[in-house]
């Protein structure tokens, strides 16, 4: 998202036009629940569901025709108002699926500049490796086309640099696929969170932990791929020659040639997130540890990995610390969530709902008079009862309310109609360039921390390494 997206409705400014705060603010029908919580669900966003004329269809380019970048064109092509018309990916088996899934109309290649060269290209979606993802999005922007990228924005902080300063000269809409950020629970979680529902924010923790080899990147490999029906020299780029080997072109997240380790696959993610409810720069503060603890499979990406980060007070927010965990042979099954906490209360959130719990801090402190003499204790109960007066019971309202999204609710859905209203509407992305560095910045660092063995100072604003 874009900080000219919300200048001016930062936390002081919605307060003061909301006048207080309101936990039952809500889009749709709620349900009561048991006890001492209230469940609400939430609506799903509308868009407009009215026949799109061809002249106003955006046809989709796609570099990287992998398991992500087929998924993203599923979804695109959900709304009347996309259309896919050529694909590019360094196998051939992939090149003949695209046709198979979209129609056997579209224009296949292996070289991504025969695509961006195509006049019925209107915008393309980047889902190549990582390692890939500066000059695809270079050319891209470069060409006039706007590019849906997936996250993280690139593999090295350099090479994002490079990817800003070619969206802002060409003027062309780059959005980062980082979905969450278009998430109709992550607004809702940014409202309960703007209207001061847990009072001030101290802490801030998250993890995506996994227990399939699938989840562990563990990818299928076709048994007859081979250097004749993949284009390695090409996969390569500019890193040194070796022979074709089909675990680092089907499972290339698992080796840092190609990929950024589970904190650039899956900690971007959360500081995605997070970045967006509390408008956040980011860290000041990185330190990391972890390891490779269970898939040893040949990789030499770490399978754990924790890190520690530590906020500076902004405007937007207060000084704040953040823990966040990746596990990849978490025994307990696995799962992801968001926590935020502060003095009044907790959201805690995921995927498809959240719960915000509210409490409230005694007003007189009790006694821990145990160990005084018995004079002393009754000369401190007689001043305790001065100073804290007996005061009626409060009402007990309940302290834990659940939002819900709608059953088949999508938000990558939202996050690729942000990118078609942002090239027909001129409507802001919810994550440009810089969103995306400043969310992909900490998450390339905590890597560097942890293989370094050292804390790492980095500039949120500037987006450089102190």
């Amino acid at each position: 998202m874009s900080k000219s997206d919300y200048k001016g409705f930062n936390r002081k400014s919605f307060l003061k036009k909301l006048g207080l705060a309101s936990a039952a603010v809500v889009s749709g029908p709620f349900i009561m629940g048991q006890g001492k919580s209230t469940s609400y669900q939430l609506e799903p966003r509308r868009h407009p569901s009215q026949k799109i004329s061809p002249n106003d269809h955006v046809n989709l380019g796609l570099i990287g025709a992998g398991g992500m970048g087929q998924g993203n064109i599923a979804t695109a092509l959900q709304y009347d108002g996309f259309k896919i018309v050529a694909a590019c990916d360094l196998y051939d088996s992939r090149l003949t699926r695209c046709k198979e899934r979209f129609g056997n109309d579209i224009f296949t290649t292996k070289d991504y500049r025969e695509l961006l060269d195509r006049e019925d290209v209107d915008a393309v979606v980047v889902a190549s490796t990582d390692h890939w993802h500066d000059l695809h999005a270079i050319h891209a922007l470069e060409k006039g086309k706007p590019v849906y990228l997936e996250k993280p924005i690139t593999q090295k902080i350099d090479e994002a640099h490079n990817v800003i300063e070619a969206e802002k000269r060409t003027g062309t809409p780059l959005i980062i696929g980082s979905q969450w950020t278009s998430s109709i629970i992550y607004e809702k979680v940014r409202e309960l969170y703007l209207a001061g529902e847990i009072g001030e924010l101290n802490y801030a923790e998250g993890y995506t932990d996994r227990f399939t080899p699938r989840g562990a990147w563990q990818y299928s490999i076709p048994p007859t791929a081979t250097a004749e029906n993949v284009d390695w020299k090409t996969y390569r780029k500019d890193l040194p020659d070796i022979p074709f080997d089909p675990m680092h072109f089907f499972r290339w997240r698992n080796y840092n040639d190609y990929g950024t380790g589970v904190s650039g696959d899956l900690f971007v993610h959360l500081f995605s997130g997070i970045h967006m409810i509390l408008d956040s720069l980011g860290p000041e503060n990185i330190y990391a540890t972890g390891g490779l603890r269970y898939w040893k499979d040949g990789r030499d990406a770490e399978d754990v990995v924790l890190g520690l980060f530590d906020y500076p007070k902004t405007e937007n927010h207060p000084a704040f610390n953040m823990s966040l965990r990746v596990n990849f042979a978490d025994g307990s099954g696995g799962g992801s969530s968001i926590r935020l906490v502060g003095s009044g209360g907790e959201i805690q959130f995921s995927a498809n709902n959240l719960i915000l719990r509210k409490s409230k801090m005694p007003d007189a402190p009790g006694m821990s008079i145990g160990d005084f003499s018995e004079a002393t204790r009754k000369e401190y109960e007689e001043y305790y009862r001065q100073k804290y007066p007996d005061q009626r019971a409060d009402i007990i309202e309940p302290g834990e309310f659940e939002y819900r999204a709608p059953a088949g609710y999508n938000a990558r859905f939202d996050h690729h109609m942000n990118f078609y209203r942002a090239i027909r509407e001129g409507q802001k992305v919810l994550q440009d360039g810089t969103f995306g560095l400043q969310a992909a910045g900490p998450a390339l660092l905590a890597s560097d921390s942890l293989r370094e063995k050292k804390p790492i100072r980095w500039d949120p604003v500037q987006m450089r390494v102190l």
